[in-house]
């Protein structure tokens, strides 16, 4: 397994890719409301993100064919925009994205909620971008990968919820998607140790029912078997021998 550690010059591109992409989910965060369709957040979100100088991560990657990601209700992830796909009050909505500017890409999901939501819908939201700082309690220098997994999982199954098997995070960097895998459920062993200078994307997807997935005739969007809603969260992080740095990330966002 081969993972990059990024020299300061790297990480100092991959903390701008960060703080850029931190705005581009406030400025599509504040367009979600009922009526508004998919489309149009698509659409904002990679003026944004082209306002900057940077490129989307994913338009194009493998084929995918929108800039954002934007998964409706038992939608896990890949979602793809549709301006016939109109949000109504009472979903809850994740906006997965990446930027790449001079070379290095950062990626970064949130879920929200369309108008007033149920108290269930609350719950899984915040249950899931908790798992997340869960996990990254233990994203330092030395300790192991798969503590953050076993971290993750704990979390999500004592307070009732499934984290998805068939997707993972993973490294990023010069590529969107570079090694380690990074599952958010503990496989066999300790995995990899943790070495300063290594980027990871740790995303949380986390089903309000049970974590068997499957994926709709567009073949991309990822829908949970049962029906039930899934969110998503998730930051681009550096690891350090301290505490890890969160790149995507700032302290106003929502």
């Amino acid at each position: 397994m081969s993972v990059t550690i990024k020299s300061q010059h790297e990480i100092d591109l991959m903390r701008k890719a960060g703080k850029i992409l931190a705005e581009v989910h406030d400025e599509m965060a504040k367009m979600i409301r009922p009526g508004i369709s998919t489309m149009d957040i698509n659409r904002k979100g990679e003026e944004v993100i082209r306002s900057y100088g940077c490129i989307p991560s994913f338009l194009n990657y493998n084929g995918y064919p929108a800039s954002i990601c934007i998964s409706v209700n038992e939608e896990v992830v890949h979602g793809i925009p549709n301006k016939k796909r109109i949000l109504q009050e009472g979903d809850i909505v994740s906006l997965d994205a990446g930027v790449i500017y001079q070379g290095y890409h950062s990626d970064a999901a949130r879920t929200h909620a369309v108008g007033e939501i149920s108290e269930e819908n609350k719950r899984l939201i915040e249950i899931t971008k908790q798992s997340f700082y869960e996990g990254i309690k233990y994203a330092r220098a030395g300790n192991h990968l798969y503590e953050i997994s076993k971290a993750i999982q704990d979390f999500v199954e004592s307070n009732g919820y499934s984290v998805v098997r068939d997707l993972v995070g993973h490294g990023v960097g010069k590529n969107l998607h570079e090694e380690p895998q990074i599952p958010n459920f503990k496989p066999i062993g300790r995995g990899m140790k943790l070495r300063a200078g290594m980027t990871l994307a740790i995303e949380p997807m986390v089903n309000a029912g049970d974590y068997e997935v499957w994926v709709l005739e567009d073949d991309w969007t990822v829908v949970t078997q049962d029906g039930m809603n899934s969110a998503h969260y998730e930051n681009t992080i550096l690891i350090t021998d301290g505490e890890p740095e969160l790149l995507s990330y700032h302290p106003d966002m929502v």
